[in-house]
């Protein structure tokens, strides 16, 4: 069980470092210091060390903020088509470092799941700019942080929940793109 654990984990954080790519890697590096839920091994030790966590959460307030702006958020979206899976395999390899599973599937799974949900937030927010004339963008922003904890938060204390909001992520997103297909058609 361990093992499945440990890919429902990778995979959990890496849906989340698709949607904000700072948010798992600051749960993970707080939740390796604070905790005994993530044990970080070897060089992933470095993400619970003072100085990364400070620049981490620096980082991640300013995605935050630039987000919220209507322009700013698309260059932002443009960059994280490469940090969103980097940042994916890192959490994901740092959060199961010390479980019995294949680092080269959680990378495989991290690259994939972090840059799959960041290229599905990516289809949708375009269509939100239109359709709410960029109005719209930083409640989407704001959703997607709160599930980007919420899920990154439940990898690591509770898989199978995140394997579960996984599943209703990519569902909630499948139906949005058939909804704003649909209005673009009318």
């Amino acid at each position: 069980m361990d093992d499945l654990a440990g890919y429902l984990t990778a995979l959990g954080l890496a849906a989340a470092a698709g949607l904000n790519a700072w948010i798992p890697l600051l749960v993970v590096g707080v939740l390796g210091r604070v905790t005994d839920l993530v044990a970080l091994t070897g060089p992933w030790e470095a993400l619970s060390s003072t100085p990364v966590l400070v620049v981490l959460a620096a980082v991640a307030v300013a995605d935050l903020v630039g987000d919220k702006i209507p322009g700013v958020d698309h260059v932002l979206h443009l960059g994280g088509t490469v940090v969103a899976p980097v940042a994916a395999v890192v959490a994901a390899l740092a959060a199961t470092g010390d479980l019995d599973v294949s680092p080269a599937l959680v990378l495989l799974i991290g690259l994939a799941g972090g840059e799959g949900t960041h290229l599905a937030r990516m289809a949708v927010r375009p269509a939100s700019t239109m359709t709410t004339a960029g109005l719209g963008n930083p409640v989407i922003s704001g959703a997607e942080d709160a599930a980007s904890l919420g899920l990154a938060l439940a990898a690591i204390a509770v898989p199978l929940v995140a394997l579960a909001l996984v599943v209703a992520l990519l569902a909630g997103g499948w139906l949005a793109l058939r909804r704003m297909g649909r209005a673009a058609v009318r």
